[in-house]
């Protein structure tokens, strides 16, 4: 396991999103298909694997969230996201 994976393995957390607001507020918030490894995405964004993120992307497995969705999260701040920081983005899969 490379030492990036091994760090950032250790660095996902589950969180509320009460605890991911700030994240939010600040345009920050990239949402994780469930068909995806958290750790995987993790470690193309943080390694700059730009080529396998865009793909990701077109296939709309990584996007902002949507309004609905930070609605639904505002009016449940208790619901657990699985959570790592890839600076500057916070990256979220349901739990």
């Amino acid at each position: 396991m490379s030492d990036i994976r091994q760090r950032l393995q250790g660095d996902i957390a589950n969180i509320s999103w009460k605890e991911i607001i700030p994240h939010a507020k600040r345009d920050a918030v990239v949402v994780i298909d469930e068909k995806l490894d958290l750790l995987d995405v993790a470690e193309a964004i943080a390694l700059d694997k730009t080529i396998v993120v865009n793909g990701w992307i077109a296939e709309n497995l990584i996007k902002k969230p949507s309004i609905v969705q930070l609605n639904d999260w505002n009016n449940n701040p208790e619901i657990k996201f699985t959570t790592a920081i890839i600076q500057p983005f916070v990256i979220i899969q349901a739990v």
